[in-house]
């Protein structure tokens, strides 16, 4: 694939001095476009937050199957211990009854056993099967709904730092290649779970390396799978750390955030992460000499983030 310069000599030439990007040229970028159409923000924001916490929500009814079955299998035991109770009026004579009692309580506390191990087999087996069916739920959910609906959100981040966007953006992934968007996703975030495995560390280099896949897609859902993963993968080379540095530059703002009880976190400091995070990815996009998805673009000094240092 041939490669042709989207920008100009001059751009280039202010790419080099400001070492590509800072973390405050991207922080002052989003503050003003996120509050020039702030509620849509808020709203789109709020709409991200959800979604990345919907797989809290199956983890919490999974915790509540399993106490469901923790309180069935009590009262099974109970129930047993109470029938096991000795009737005084059924002794009789105990030295002529003792034996027998005793071959009795032998053979009933084998039948407790085998019953206590059948009861636990079967609750086992049901919360087996309660705990597949809410992760293939889960799963389809975040493939085919929620995926989609980031990179919408995530276009209508891109959009906004031009103008102001409109809400209908959030459909995007949904109108245009839907199959192409939620496969790349999906493997996007199969490939950073399997890269998890390998300790934290792999996992979170990763996750940046794939962090500009729903904005490629958000600008081009054309894009096949391998071309998003290696476009975000060049795009991402050498500048994972200052991304990573980029999102510890927030930190003050999410405690801020805490002790508020997310109040700041739904008004403000989401949408200005959001919209930072939006700033990246155009400045990465000037920064690469063949887009944002390897085709050419045309460098608008107007709208380019490095042009905001001189007005």
């Amino acid at each position: 694939m041939i490669r042709i310069p989207c920008y100009d000599d001059t751009i280039k030439k202010e790419m080099e001095e400001f070492d590509m990007w800072s973390r405050a040229q991207l922080k002052g970028r989003a503050k003003v476009t996120f509050k020039r159409n702030y509620w849509k923000c808020i709203l789109i924001s709020l709409l991200l937050t959800l979604i990345a916490g919907g797989s809290g929500a199956a983890s919490s009814s999974v915790s509540s199957a399993t106490s469901s079955l923790h309180g069935s299998d009590n009262q099974t035991s109970s129930s047993y211990r109470s029938e096991d109770n000795w009737d005084d009026d059924t002794l009789g004579d105990f030295e002529a009854g003792f034996e027998d009692g005793f071959k009795d309580g032998l053979s009933a506390a084998n039948t407790g056993a085998a019953g206590g191990v059948m009861a636990v087999a079967i609750a086992a087996g049901i919360f087996l099967l309660v705990f597949l069916v809410i992760f293939v739920i889960a799963v389809l959910i975040d493939v085919f709904i929620v995926n989609p609906l980031e990179v919408g959100c995530r276009r209508f981040f891109i959009r906004n730092l031009n103008e102001p966007a409109q809400i209908g953006n959030i459909g995007y992934g949904f109108d245009n290649n839907y199959r192409n968007v939620a496969k790349t996703m999906f493997f996007r975030d199969l490939f950073t779970v399997l890269w998890s495995l390998l300790f934290v560390i792999p996992g979170i280099v990763k996750a940046y390396e794939y962090m500009m896949i729903p904005y490629l897609l958000a600008d081009n859902p054309q894009m096949t799978k391998e071309q998003a993963f290696a476009e975000s993968k060049r795009m991402m080379q050498g500048q994972k750390w200052k991304a990573f540095v980029l999102d510890l530059s927030f930190i003050g703002w999410y405690i801020l955030s805490g002790l508020t009880l997310g109040i700041l976190a739904i008004f403000y400091v989401s949408p200005y992460v959001n919209a930072t995070h939006a700033a990246l990815y155009e400045a990465l996009c000037y920064a690469n000499p063949a887009g944002s998805n390897g085709f050419t673009q045309q460098a608008d000094p107007v709208n380019s983030p490095f042009q905001q240092e001189n007005v």
